[in-house]
């Protein structure tokens, strides 16, 4: 019997119900829930700034970027060809296109630059923008825009440093400073038996001459996390005869040749891939003392302040990112009979996630005035002290859940690394742990009720201006006020009031300012009893086709 012959209608591969590329997309104008904050905080001025930033960080060639400086993370050469030690970081061109962008934008320089016309609303807009184009550019970007706070403490350093720093030029070479565009400083603080804990620093420092503010010290220590180890220079800490203190360490010497500054090798991190991170060893490094000498602490506040802005500022980009694939994904790809964002359980789920995103967004813009104009109101500044330590806790500790939500609308598709919601999942948890894990910033909050009673009268002074509007809002800051009161006895409380700071504000906040439906859903999903714990758990009263239409920007 001969062979039958051969079928030419099957086909293995056949492709169908998946979903297309996003495409190019502007992070700024299909963000209704920013564009409003912007205006409201003070930034309007700078929404051309913002929309073009939106551009550029929304297209599919940024996208692929991104891809290729995850995949090519970065690598440490120690030595060159003839045996010199030379500690250079090598990253893929990706990356140094990434951070030009960042650069020219100032992402991490417009707070400085605009400084009196709330810049650092306009920063924190703009960081929002670019953590999702690539989040692994966005440390540089904060150590660029906490730096000339900790420089200005010794005039001279500053101004010979802080021009470069706030350069709109993003300058990789590794060279003496005078010859460069733009250049980066890093923060090396934490040492391995200690972490948060800065107090138990064993670096030393020893006076090259009489010593003192200005003066040059030679360095001799360990740094175990030290990110940006190709910066030009970095701000560490190091104990001399009166207590520890606050230095800047250049990469390169006055004379022209290296300072004694060791990259002992690169962390293998689970997230922040694009970003190199490491351990340093610094072998009788010079560094020029900032700030009184045994107040290294207290010398780097600024400092601290500033980048806690930021780490609370990353969940928000994040979370954004993440809620907006799944958004698309779900709005193109059909089961059951029908598109999943069609679907009433999966409408809930976006709807819960877009009132999540939507609800940090109005909290990360608020914190970010007070720091505008905390220099000339006190009122301001004792809001903001613990308005950004809440902050911080609360959105880091939100941006997990929300994320693996977001992943889970993917399905299989969004646990492969082909899907960004894979890597943007790794680098969410980094920033709960940056700038103090969410023990530390909880006591950091009973520190400065402590020494700053005024700090909370301020802070509920902020969430009263929404009183009477909502019972439900009326009786969260009733027990916000009891909370205030019990954890003054029982430290054991501090997480719980952390959390209800943030979410008594975020609900003041969206009553004041965000459309009816995204309130009401607040303050039935977050401020009632009752509601679940889990996203897509909001009453089936929710206007959730208003929610979703926000997270999209069709509304």
């Amino acid at each position: 019997m001969a062979d039958p012959a051969p079928r030419t209608d099957l086909r293995t591969h056949v492709v169908t119900n998946q979903v297309p590329p996003a495409g190019d997309r502007n992070l700024f104008d299909t963000d209704p829930a920013l564009r409003e904050a912007l205006d409201r905080e003070g930034g309007g001025w700078a929404s051309d700034r913002l929309r073009a930033a939106g551009a550029v960080a929304g297209s599919e060639h940024v996208a692929e970027l991104a891809r290729l400086a995850n995949v090519h993370s970065p690598t440490l050469r120690t030595h060159d060809r003839y045996g010199q030690r030379v500690d250079e970081v090598e990253f893929h061109p990706a990356w140094h296109e990434l951070m030009s962008l960042a650069t020219e934008h100032e992402v991490g320089t417009v707070a400085w630059r605009h400084r009196g016309s709330y810049g650092t609303v306009v920063r924190a807009a703009l960081s929002i923008v670019f953590y999702q184009a690539e989040a692994g550019i966005m440390c540089p970007m904060s150590l660029s825009n906490a730096a000339p706070a900790v420089l200005r403490l010794v005039p001279g350093i500053a101004r010979v440093w802080e021009p470069p720093v706030l350069s709109t030029e993003h300058d990789p070479r590794s060279m003496p400073l005078p010859g460069k565009r733009g250049a980066m400083i890093a923060i090396a603080a934490t040492e391995k038996q200690a972490g948060s804990d800065l107090r138990q620093t064993t670096t030393v420092a020893e006076p090259v001459g009489a010593g003192g503010p200005g003066s040059e010290y030679l360095l001799r220590g360990h740094k175990w996390f030290c990110s940006v180890p190709q910066a030009d220079a970095f701000v560490t800490l190091a104990r001399t005869g009166s207590g520890l203190s606050c230095f800047l360490m250049p990469r390169w010497l006055p004379d022209g040749t290296r300072n004694a500054v060791n990259v002992v090798r690169l962390k293998d991190k689970m997230g922040n891939r694009s970003n190199a991170s490491s351990e340093l060893e610094f072998d009788g490094a010079l560094a020029w003392m900032l700030g009184d000498e045994g107040r290294g602490v207290a010398s780097m506040m600024g400092h601290i302040h500033r980048s806690r802005l930021d780490i609370a500022t990353a969940p928000v980009g994040l979370m954004r990112q993440a809620v907006s694939a799944a958004v698309h994904h779900a709005s193109h790809r059909s089961a059951f009979g029908s598109e999943l964002s069609k679907q009433p359980l999966m409408r809930g789920v976006l709807a819960d996630l877009a009132l999540e995103a939507e609800a940090s967004t109005a909290l990360l813009m608020r914190i970010a005035r007070a720091y505008d104009e905390e220099r000339t109101d006190e009122a301001a500044r004792a809001f903001g002290r613990l308005g950004v330590a809440a902050t911080k806790y609360w959105l880091n500790k939100r941006a997990v859940p929300v994320v693996a939500e977001a992943m889970e609308v993917h399905g299989g598709n969004g646990y492969v690394e082909d899907a960004p919601v894979a890597r943007i999942f790794r680098e969410t948890p980094l920033n709960g742990i940056w700038e103090g894990a969410g023990n530390v910033v909880c006591l950091d909050v009973l520190r400065a009720m402590r020494r700053d009673p005024g700090s909370v009268e301020a802070f509920l002074a902020e969430v009263d201006d929404a009183s009477g509007a909502d019972p439900r809002l009326d009786a969260a800051v009733a027990g916000l006020r009891d909370l205030f009161d019990s954890v003054a006895y029982d430290e054991g409380l501090a997480r719980l009031l952390v959390e209800r700071m943030a979410l008594t504000l975020q609900g003041s906040l969206l009553v004041r300012h965000a459309p009816a439906p995204v309130a009401e859903a607040f303050l039935a999903g977050r401020l009632s009893p009752g509601g679940g714990r889990v996203f897509g758990t909001l009453p089936s009263s929710v206007d959730a086709d208003a929610l979703v239409a926000r997270a999209a920007g069709t509304a």
